[in-house]
């Protein structure tokens, strides 16, 4: 089975059809880059500068010492850190030690920690001393052996790493101690020993062997580990290169948010740029005001991102005050771009802002929207090169025609090996090479892709399919809603009932009847919200997106609950 790949009648003269894909490793990049501009800023963190030349000589140290300590070829090595110069440096480390790296959320609870430890068997965790105290608890409870221990301020300039340490004291209320032991190592020391070669003593089979071993969200049960091989992350790093075509190789500053333990965040920021030779501008968390300063004093470039982001940004009282004008090119994912959104950031910055698609199961981008050709509003784009993709069929088990919905599925280098020690849900997901990716959608003429919504957060209301994104869009009009997202709740009558849950601008008065005539204009009743909920912010994820389901839960908690005490109430 096999597409007619018509978006590629659209592909600007730039972007190849198909491209090579090299037989080599992720580290590869690194080596290649720093051999050839060794003193070209790799980071620039908080006022501090590292470069090519320093990230290799950083990374190689570490990669030693992990090799010291028992790490061998496929042992699992979890990294728990921000966006920050260890973060990049741990990546390359493991990689060379010939290890998998195990990316996982600093803001885990211990048991969310140590059920991704237990189930990846890592064996050495590096993570910040603030997070020392649920690491050391949680490492007598799992496969871990190892803890490599560092402070942010060990990567900061003069004076901040004297003062950062007593603004955090003062912060948390808590002095953290770590003692050095045989299985407790203190990052700062490592970068102190002198180091072999450890490029030496490993060969590699990119197309094999397993790079990042990375963790599902888990919203429909317990997280699944994604393998991502050397060669999945590779090619999907070289289809982004291809698709930013009017970049510049060491010329760009990527602006790095997204946090590189999302697969987003690892590839479009981390891989492309130690691949390009670009500047990484990192920041351990979004916060919008150091957001908003940084674009003006460091003027990135690119500035991959999530919606949320780009909402929170334009949502500042005093956005009007900061030059944004250094950023050409982003790309949006991790969910639906409003349209709104896409449009007053383009004015706000004079730059491109496009939505892209993909999972971790696909390295992870496997469409977007061309930056700088024609791009459509409300779509995904197009496939990238070396990609195919097609709306299923189930009746015909082919692809149906264009306009038609059903389940999108996908196929190229970047799809993953499978799920980790889970046989099983590896073969749900796999039919003849496509990985079908419980997307609704549908294609159009030309090739551009649509979301309609995920193939599980369909609402089915009276028998009614209703797809929550076309709800969400039309509430985004109003010119009084912030944030929004809709989801289907049980109702007695209709099976289930579409409830909109609302952020409003801030200061802004919004009422259910006027949301409620207002989208009536704009889609059918059947799909017009019957319930409304006012909130002041919504549950995210560490890259912006909107947690549905965690709404749904609480939903159906308070449904319980009420029911429950109807029950207990004695009859009059």
């Amino acid at each position: 089975m096999q597409s007619d790949k018509r978006w590629l009648l659209h592909y600007p003269n730039q972007i190849p059809h198909e491209l090579t894909i090299p037989n080599e490793t992720l580290q590869s990049y690194l080596f290649r880059t720093a051999e050839a501009t060794p003193e070209q800023t790799a980071i620039h963190f908080l006022g501090k500068n590292i470069t090519y030349e320093q990230l290799r000589e950083d990374s190689l140290k570490l990669a030693d010492h992990l090799i010291k300590i028992g790490v061998k070829k496929g042992d699992r090595v979890a990294i728990m850190l921000p966006n920050c110069p260890q973060s990049v440096i741990s990546y390359y480390a493991v990689l060379i030690a010939g290890g998998i790296v195990v990316q996982t959320n600093p803001l885990y609870t211990e048991n969310e920690l140590a059920y991704q430890m237990e189930d990846s068997g890592s064996k050495v965790l590096i993570t910040l001393d603030l997070l020392y105290p649920k690491a050391y608890k949680m490492k007598a409870l799992t496969s871990v052996e190892h803890l490599i221990i560092t402070k942010l301020q060990d990567y900061l300039p003069f004076p901040k790493n004297i003062l950062f340490p007593i603004v955090q004291r003062r912060k948390n209320k808590v002095v953290i101690q770590v003692e050095r032991s045989e299985t407790i190592h203190l990052f700062s020391q490592v970068m102190k020993e002198s180091r072999e070669d450890p490029v030496s003593q490993l060969s590699f089979q990119p197309k094999e062997d397993v790079a990042v071993l990375q963790y599902t969200g888990g919203t429909t049960g317990l997280p699944k580990g994604v393998m991502l091989t050397h060669e999945n992350i590779v090619a999907n790093t070289k289809m982004c290169a291809a698709w930013m075509y009017q970049t510049n190789r060491g010329k760009e500053r990527i602006l790095g948010i997204i946090p590189f333990f999302h697969v987003y965040g690892m590839t479009t920021v981390l891989n492309l740029a130690v691949k390009e030779g670009h500047q990484m501008i990192l920041l351990p968390r979004f916060e919008v005001s150091d957001t908003l300063k940084t674009i003006e004093k460091q003027k990135p470039t690119l500035f991959p991102g999530a919606p949320t982001m780009y909402i929170a940004l334009l949502h500042h009282p005093n956005i009007e005050t900061y030059d944004l004008s250094s950023i050409t090119a982003c790309l949006s994912g991790s969910a639906a771009l409003p349209i709104e959104i896409k449009q007053s950031f383009e004015k706000m910055t004079g730059g491109r802002l496009v939505e892209g698609y993909g999972l971790s199961e696909t390295s992870p981008v496997t469409h977007a929207n061309f930056l700088w050709e024609e791009n459509k509003i409300g779509s995904i784009g197009c496939p990238w090169p070396n990609t195919d993709a097609g709306i299923y069929c189930e009746e015909t088990g082919g692809f149906k025609e264009p306009y038609e919905h059903g389940e999108i599925i996908v196929k190229g280098p970047q799809i993953m090996k499978g799920y980790w020690n889970q046989p099983e849900e590896t073969a749900a997901v796999f039919k003849d090479g496509w990985l079908f990716t419980g997307d609704i959608g549908y294609m159009d003429e030309q090739g551009f892709f649509y979301i309609v919504d995920r193939k599980k957060d369909v609402i089915i209301a009276s028998g009614y399919n209703i797809y929550p994104r076309e709800v969400e869009e039309a509430l985004y009009e109003h010119e009084l809603v912030q944030e929004v997202v809709v989801a289907g709740i049980p109702d007695p009558y209709r099976g289930e009932t579409v409830k909109a849950f609302v952020v409003p601008k801030k200061d802004a008065y919004l009422t259910e009847d006027e949301l409620n005539r207002f989208v009536r204009t704009r889609i059918a009743s059947y799909k017009v919200p019957r319930v409304y909920e006012f909130k002041e912010s919504l549950p995210k994820t560490a890259v912006g997106k909107i947690l549905r389901r965690v709404l749904i839960e609480e939903e159906k908690r308070k449904q319980s609950s009420s029911s429950q005490v109807s029950a207990e109430l004695p009859e009059k």
